[in-house]
């Protein structure tokens, strides 16, 4: 796997709406939030064209500007400005071999989850779960969430995995197991498989996180990838943040439980809590990367 160039003062990163749109007022934030911090800016140019109300543009015009960025020598990074919808627009029409060729660090969740996953199989590129500008910075004083995503970016041989104070990793199933990390965010997993873009799991650890799903849908999505054999062929389950994820029907029957019905039986380690997804604070995840899981000391490490 590729690990990006890490990033100086003064470097270009581009910043881009690969799923749905933000404002004009928005885009001016973003980019002021990075100028701030010591870097130069460029702004993809369909960040806030809306199309439909929920797309930055039509996947053509988005997929030709994720290929500039990654093409453009000047570029050294790619931040995704927000999540959203309409990713899978551009699938088809992304140079995966220029990109394997040019790579740099892109970061990114959510909505963004095939883009992760496309850049980890297609251009052995490590790629990050972690923080985006609109979403997740400019509005948001906490210094977590950024400790985190500059000790992923800058990370050298080995990465442990931290939650926030006062939030303990815990054991589902136990065990040690270590593979490639892999996955993102539930619906935009099982909604590609099928497709040539689907996520490969075999001899990986799968990352799963969603956001605002009915405790009955992520039931669905949940045996969805365990017919497929995602489960069963990764090498253990990491679960991040299931935020704002309620049972209507059963206030007692919580996703936890769920999980643990879905798994009886499952054989691989499983550690959940992990803050990582739509929740704040935030841990980056750095995706591609090697994964070493302890359920036994209750670590998680993450290897160049």
């Amino acid at each position: 796997m590729i690990f990006p160039e890490k990033l100086q003062k003064g470097d270009i990163i581009g910043l881009i709406a690969p799923s749905s749109p933000i404002t004009k007022e928005e885009a001016f934030l973003c980019e002021k939030f990075i100028k701030d911090r010591g870097y130069q800016v460029k702004l993809g140019n369909s960040i806030y064209r809306s199309i439909h109300g929920y797309c930055a543009g039509t996947g053509e015009e988005r997929a030709k500007e994720i290929n500039k960025m990654f093409q453009d020598k000047e570029i050294k990074a790619i931040f995704c400005t927000r999540g959203g919808y309409s990713s899978c627009h551009m699938m088809d029409k992304i140079d995966y071999e220029m990109i394997r060729k040019n790579p740099k660090i892109f970061v990114g969740y959510s909505d963004v989850t095939n883009l992760n996953v496309v850049f980890n199989q297609r251009c052995d590129l490590v790629t990050f779960h972690g923080p985006m500008v609109k979403s997740n910075l400019i509005y948001r004083q906490e210094d977590f969430t950024k400790k985190s995503f500059q000790e992923a970016i800058y990370m050298e041989k080995e990465l442990l995995l931290k939650n926030p104070p006062g939030e303990e990793l815990k054991v589902l199933i136990g065990g040690i197991a270590e593979g490639m990390i892999v996955g993102g965010n539930l619906s935009l997993l099982t909604s590609m498989i099928g497709t040539p873009y689907e996520v490969n799991t075999r001899g990986k650890i799968l990352f799963i996180e969603e956001v605002e799903e009915k405790i009955h849908h992520i039931d669905r999505m949940m045996y969805q990838l365990k017919y497929a054999k995602k489960l069963e062929q990764a090498e253990g389950i990491l679960f991040g943040d299931f935020t704002n994820c309620e049972n209507f029907y059963d206030k007692n029957y919580k996703v936890i439980d769920l999980l643990k019905d879905v798994l009886k039986g499952y054989k691989k380690p499983v550690m959940y809590n992990i803050r990582s997804g739509h929740c704040f604070p935030m841990v980056t995840i750095p995706l591609g990367s090697k994964c070493i899981v302890n359920t036994n000391d209750k670590e998680i490490k993450f290897v160049r």
